[in-house]
């Protein structure tokens, strides 16, 4: 009977261990909210009433469903960043690429499988500059049984990046896009949702709570609009362990480079007796480009510190400190473990040079009679009116080309002195791949206008940054520096400013997958386009049907 019911005891402590994966259910409702920041009231867009919104939990293989039911005056969609969507391209979220928007009053239920994926993502909206306040984390925690391949942290915390404007954001760049011109920048960055103290506004900011002793992950995703920032803890170090949702080689930095829709995961040691510490983001910008330079701030605390302690200051990066940047990504390695490998592809069946421009092209309503554009290899991309996704599986002609150029039509010097033509075409030209192909891109930056780092981001797959250099990429020489054992895994890269970054993936998801600029005001110019993926053999290598709700335009 003892042996029995030990026998019955071990069986129950160990279920949990047993259940491979679950089913994780939320509900996202899309509401109008008054928010307080920077001492003015205004109505922002969020989710549950939340800025950020809330945070989505879920372990590798789980299936998530998350119904979105839309209750402003706003289409909306939701995009999760950075989820690999493995044949279930109808719930990535891009408006017009794989989905209609969920128009007001209407609702659409996301059902995707988190395949093969742990670490830290976000969600936001993908449609306008609605994700200026629709945005949250995804926390992907490994299988059950399954530990983190660095010591376990005694806390998780996440910490969210974002930018106010103190105006209507929708109203900012419906203005912008009439005249022509670039938008107005953000007035504030925001951490966890709160600025922080202010000229003119002693608004009380986030405070990150410790314990002497202890370890804390923290989960930090930068989601803002516009800006690549720096972060800085004073008197404290981090062990990078992960960016995208990617395993790194550990390594300790006093300062995090983060573009928009990358995530980085790093460990922090409360290594302090007691004491208060400020906590720092702030922006870098290295051209001659307008960007919002208020630095946002938080502050450590140790617990039992007593009230009105002096705060330990930290010193600010320059904000064009490229050699910071540099040092940063240059660390960042993929871990290439025996659990966790660098599948890199070695043998590349597509080779893309994809030039990324800002251009000028004639609008007969806007105040100079010129607008600003942008595009890749001269293209400005065309949004749809029906989604590409709908128009790939169905067959709908005349709804885009696959015919993107896999070079620059006109070879130039990208980054010397351009004196050329400003002027883009415009289309929604595709480029397609079989299935299981291999890819190599190379970004190259350009000096037309002016030069610009570009956070660029690819859906539905991760890809392995191989190389990067300034000037102009050279096909014969620069490969055979690229790194092909342990190069960065991610889902968002920079490309330096004046300089070029290759990537390399495998195409083994079915589908259109968006590749653009991700910040937001390069989008709106036309910084984009997207990959078709073929189906493959089988019902395994093929796109799902699309699902009964699926939203109409």
């Amino acid at each position: 009977m003892a042996y029995l019911i030990r026998a019955m005891l071990l069986v129950t402590f160990m279920l949990p261990a047993l259940v491979e994966s679950a089913v994780r259910h939320y509900n996202f409702t899309v509401l109008l909210t008054n928010m307080t920041k920077l001492c003015a009231t205004k109505s922002i867009v969020t989710i549950n009433g939340k800025f950020p919104g809330p945070t989505l939990y879920a372990r590798e293989d789980d299936n998530v469903i998350v119904r979105v039911t839309n209750h402003v005056q706003y289409n909306i969609t939701i995009h999760w960043h950075g989820v690999r969507q493995l044949r279930t391209g109808w719930y990535d979220g891009p408006a017009y690429i794989t989905q209609c928007p969920i128009q007001p009053g209407k609702n659409y239920v996301y059902n995707f499988t988190l395949t093969g994926q742990r670490g830290t993502l976000l969600w936001h909206a993908h449609i306008s500059w609605l994700r200026a306040t629709v945005h949250g984390a995804i926390v992907i925690l490994p299988k059950r049984g399954v530990p983190y391949p660095f010591p376990k942290p005694d806390k998780e915390k996440i910490i969210v990046f974002g930018e106010w404007w103190k105006a209507d954001v929708e109203a900012v760049i419906k203005q912008a896009t009439n005249m022509g011109l670039a938008p107005n920048v953000s007035d504030a960055h925001t951490i966890n949702g709160h600025p922080g103290p202010v000229t003119n506004c002693s608004s009380q900011g986030f405070t990150l709570h410790v314990e002497s002793g202890k370890t804390y992950l923290l989960r930090i995703v930068n989601a803002a609009v516009n800006d690549e920032l720096f972060f800085k803890i004073a008197g404290h170090n981090l062990t990078i362990v992960e960016v995208d949702a990617s395993y790194t080689k550990p390594f300790k930095t006093d300062t995090i480079f983060i573009g928009p829709g990358q995530t980085t995961t790093a460990l922090l040691t409360a290594d302090k007796e007691s004491g208060k510490y400020l906590i720092s983001i702030s922006p870098f910008m290295d051209t001659t480009v307008a960007v919002n330079n208020v630095t946002a701030v938080a502050f450590l605390r140790y617990k039992g510190t007593v009230a009105f302690s002096p705060t330990t200051l930290t010193s600010i990066p320059a904000i064009n400190a490229t050699a910071v940047t540099n040092i940063f990504n240059d660390n960042l390695r993929s871990l290439n473990s025996k659990q966790n490998p660098a599948k890199v592809p070695l043998i590349v069946d597509h080779s893309l040079l994809v030039s990324m421009a800002i251009g000028v092209n004639p609008c007969a309503t806007c105040l100079n009679g010129t607008h600003v554009v942008a595009g890749m290899n001269n293209i400005s991309f065309v949004m749809p009116t029906t989604a590409l996704l709908q128009a790939h599986y169905y067959n709908i002609s005349g709804v885009f080309t696959d015919d993107f150029p896999a070079k620059p039509p006109i070879t130039f010097n990208y980054t010397g002195n351009y004196t050329g033509n400003l002027q883009t075409m415009n289309g929604t030209r595709l480029y397609r791949l079989a299935y299981n192909s291999t890819v190599q891109v190379v970004l190259q930056g350009t000096t037309i206008i002016a030069p610009e780092n570009h956070p660029t981001h690819l859906h539905g797959f991760n890809f392995f940054a191989v190389g990067k250099g300034l000037g102009n990429f050279d096909p014969n020489k620069d490969p055979e520096k690229f790194n092909l054992v342990d190069p960065v895994e991610r889902n968002t890269i920079s490309v330096p400013t004046g300089g070029w970054t290759a990537i390399r993936f495998r195409a083994d998801n079915p589908g259109v997958w968006f590749l653009h600029c991700h910040l937001e005001v390069h989008t709106t110019w036309g910084l984009k386009m997207a990959f078709i993926v073929d189906n493959g053999k089988g019902p395994n290598e093929s796109l799902i049907p699309p699902p009964a709700d699926l939203p109409k335009c």
